[in-house]
């Protein structure tokens, strides 16, 4: 591994345990009752996004530190993951205050991630 591959793994892997928590907070919150349907079903998609996208980016690192992307195509993608996971997951956590705004962060996160995947095939397609 290289440079930001290898911090952002560190960094991934390291974030997979708050992910675990909040499925346990999430199991608390929900015994309780204190969320409308709609609350719930928003602390849901967020912690579910959280987890897939978590295991999509240490995925997703493997293949771009095998492309063949220079170290600063590899800080943009991972820079791009990073910030991607958190607006796509977070953005539901947000929604569950603010509708509009939660959806827009949750969609941008998916921008990103999507740039995030481009970049690493072309690093793949064209080394």
């Amino acid at each position: 591994m290289h440079g930001p591959v290898q911090l952002f793994t560190v960094i991934a892997l390291v974030s997979l345990p708050t992910v675990m928590y909040g499925g346990y907070a999430l199991m608390g919150v929900l015994r309780r009752g204190d969320l409308t349907e709609a609350q719930r079903g928003m602390f849901r998609a967020g912690h579910a996004h959280a987890g897939v996208l978590l295991v999509l980016v240490l995925a997703a690192l493997q293949v771009l530190d095998r492309g063949g992307l220079g170290d600063s195509a590899r800080w943009v993608v991972c820079l791009l993951l990073l910030f991607g996971v958190l607006a796509q997951s977070g953005g539901f956590f947000l929604a569950m205050l603010k509708s509009r705004v939660g959806m827009r962060v949750t969609t941008a996160g998916a921008v990103l991630l999507g740039a995030s995947m481009l970049i690493t095939a072309y690093g793949v397609a064209f080394p």
